[in-house]
């Protein structure tokens, strides 16, 4: 037997040290502090309370303070060079659920402009996440595809179990998920759907750009239509949920579909948590801690809405 000489022992030593101190050198690298863009949209009709020309819901909001993170407001009508500065000033991107033109809507605009932007920094290995849930799943595919592929479903206020694809156990979203919360997943009532529009897996199936792009961690079912529920990208660190996890946590309003179980919130918190930690993995940063100061929505006050509202809070901008 070959008995290592100590010339290779120093040699051998020295590359783990070498690995040991690019490991210590990346844990470091991660930004506790991040901040993460939530994209306003359009006022919805007949909202007395609205102020303004735009809102995010507050559930939003919540969703990722839970998880560790400050949120910028992200307006509409804001010019490219706007969005240019707050995108290279932030560490993540929420679309949230809503009811807008994907096409033609300013939500959909500055969402085009921001995914362009994301594109382009993750390809030039700067790492940038977008989450997107319920009507974001819907604006990335429409992105992604060059065109708008959805369909109709029944699925307007409805609380369904998702059917897991192989790819999900592998997945970056749900392969750290605790095994008891991902079978509560796959077999109980837990995950709150209230949309109209879905991406049908035939659909998918028939787009070339989608299904490259991403890959499909679940499914549903109307009783007619398979749904895409659940898709990360291959590449990127973009993640979509047709469902709302940060329901179950943090709105009220008493209709169908609505599941407040212990379930139904651990899946809202682990679900914000890991995409909190995917922004951790980013560094981009405000000018100044002044800059940083005065784009956090702690400078907006939420307006109740009342415990019948969809939305129990909003917050509304110019």
């Amino acid at each position: 037997m070959c008995r290592p000489t100590a010339t290779l022992c120093a040699l051998l030593c020295a590359c783990l040290c070498a690995a040991q101190l690019c490991a210590a050198r990346r844990r470091q690298q991660l930004n506790h502090r991040p901040v993460i863009g939530v994209l306003a949209q359009e006022n919805l009709p007949g909202d007395r309370f609205a102020r303004g020309s735009s809102y995010i819901a507050a559930s939003y909001v919540k969703y990722l303070e839970g998880a560790g993170a400050r949120v910028v407001p992200i307006r509409i009508n804001r010019t490219e060079e706007e969005y240019a500065n707050i995108f290279y000033s932030i560490n993540g991107l929420l679309l949230p659920g809503g009811d807008i033109d994907l096409q033609t809507s300013q939500f959909s605009r500055a969402a085009r402009i921001l995914y362009r932007l994301a594109l382009k920094a993750n390809i030039a290995r700067d790492y940038f996440p977008i989450w997107g849930t319920c009507q974001g799943l819907q604006q990335l595919s429409v992105l992604t595809a060059n065109k708008n592929l959805l369909t109709l479903t029944n699925t307007t206020a409805v609380a369904l179990p998702l059917t897991l694809t192989p790819a999900a156990q592998s997945s970056r979203l749900f392969r750290n998920f605790p095994k008891d919360l991902l079978q509560s997943l796959a077999e109980e009532n837990i995950t709150s759907n209230f949309h109209k529009w879905s991406l049908s897996m035939q659909n998918y199936s028939q787009n070339t750009k989608l299904k490259r792009f991403y890959k499909v961690l679940s499914t549903n079912n109307d009783g007619k239509k398979e749904f895409i529920s659940t898709m990360e990208a291959y590449r990127y660190p973009f993640y979509a949920v047709q469902w709302h996890p940060e329901k179950s946590s943090f709105e009220w309003v008493d209709k169908p579909g609505m599941i407040h179980s212990s379930a139904a919130v651990g899946v809202c918190f682990y679900t914000g948590t890991f995409f909190v930690s995917e922004a951790k993995k980013n560094q981009h940063r405000f000018s100044s801690p002044e800059e940083e100061e005065r784009a956090l929505i702690y400078n907006f006050s939420p307006i109740y809405r009342g415990a019948r509202a969809v939305f129990v809070q909003n917050y509304y901008f110019d």
